[in-house]
Order: structure tokens, then C-alpha cells, then sequence
């Protein structure tokens, strides 16, 4: 009786957050290096969501992300990198060495949050709205690092991307968004 009573609790709670939280844009994370950052301060911008991580077969994909930041920073696009150590334990490092690897081998300039989790009990409120909102059939995890969300300027989830799309895939979908 106690495990049916927590779980309706839980279900309870993630439809009140989801009832409260009706846009992208309503969320507030930390950034890498530990400031409060209001993701209302990315209004008006297409934003692409993507969970990192630094020791993983798909890490060269920092590279094709930041070209599209570069690319398409300038009218008012934006990519979130949100490190996440659950898939093989591939982002060990620190907030500090994360920083070091992404901007000193990649040269990462897009803005990176604080690490998360992405999937399980803890899954970041960012993530449950974001699988919510592009969900797909069946287990509707996660499922690797480089998974991505295509955010148009309003605030909603247009497109979910499997890990192993890498980024200059995305360009047509991008530009349909500026």
C-alpha cells in the first residue's frame, strides 16, 4: 500500500510540474560553472537541447555543434549542452574538467549546464517535459549521449533526434526555424 501511495505521489508530482511548466522557457538550470541561468533568457531563439558527454564514441560531435553555433548563432540560434554521466559512466569529470576538455579540445563556445540526469528516478525536470513533449514509442528514455531537441522561438519541442544524427543533419530543420 505504501509503494502505491508513493507512486501516485510521484505521478501526482510530475503533472503538477508539467501543469506549471507549459513552455521551454519556464525552466531554470546552473551552468557549468554553477550560475543561475533563466532559460527565459533564450526566448525568441531556436535552441537545440543535447546531452553530452566527454568520453564517448560520439564526442566528436562537439565539433559539428559547434559549427552550427557559429554558423547560425547570429540569428538567434543557440545550442544547450547538458553533460550526463549515466550511459557507461561517460562523463566523469568535474564541472571544471568538463570545461577544460570542451573548450580546449573542441573549443566549445555554446553555453553548458551543470550535469544532470537525463533518465531514472533523479531525470532533470528539463527532461521530463522535453520527453514529454517529444516522446517516442515504447520507452520513452534517453537512449545515449547526443540525443537532441529541436526548440522553435516559442518555446516548443519540434523535433527529438537519435544520437547518432550528427549535427550538419540538422541544418534543414534549423534553417526552416530562423
Amino acid at each position: 500500500m505504501k509503494k502505491l501511495f508513493l507512486f501516485l505521489i510521484v505521478i501526482a508530482s510530475v503533472t503538477v510540474l508539467t501543469a506549471q511548466t507549459k513552455n521551454f522557457y519556464d525552466f531554470k538550470l546552473k551552468s557549468l560553472d554553477g550560475k543561475a541561468v533563466s532559460l527565459k533568457d533564450y526566448a525568441g531563439k531556436v535552441v537545440l537541447v543535447v546531452n553530452t558527454a566527454s568520453k564517448c564514441g560520439l564526442t566528436p560531435q562537439y565539433e559539428g555543434l559547434e559549427t552550427l553555433y557559429k554558423t547560425y548563432a547570429a540569428k538567434n540560434f543557440v545550442i544547450l549542452g547538458f553533460p550526463c554521466n549515466q550511459f557507461m559512466g561517460q562523463e566523469p569529470g568535474t564541472a571544471e574538467e568538463i570545461q577544460k576538455f570542451c573548450s580546449g579540445k573542441y573549443n566549445i563556445t555554446f553555453p553548458l549546464f551543470e550535469k544532470i540526469e537525463v533518465n531514472g528516478k533523479k531525470t532533470h525536470p528539463l527532461y521530463v517535459f522535453l520527453k514529454q513533449q517529444a516522446p517516442l514509442e515504447g520507452k520513452n528514455d534517453i537512449r545515449w549521449n547526443f540525443e537532441k531537441f529541436l526548440i522553435d522561438r516559442n518555446g516548443k519541442v519540434v523535433k527529438r533526434y537519435a544520437p547518432t544524427i550528427k549535427p550538419k543533419e540538422l541544418t534543414t530543420d534549423i534553417e526552416k526555424l530562423l
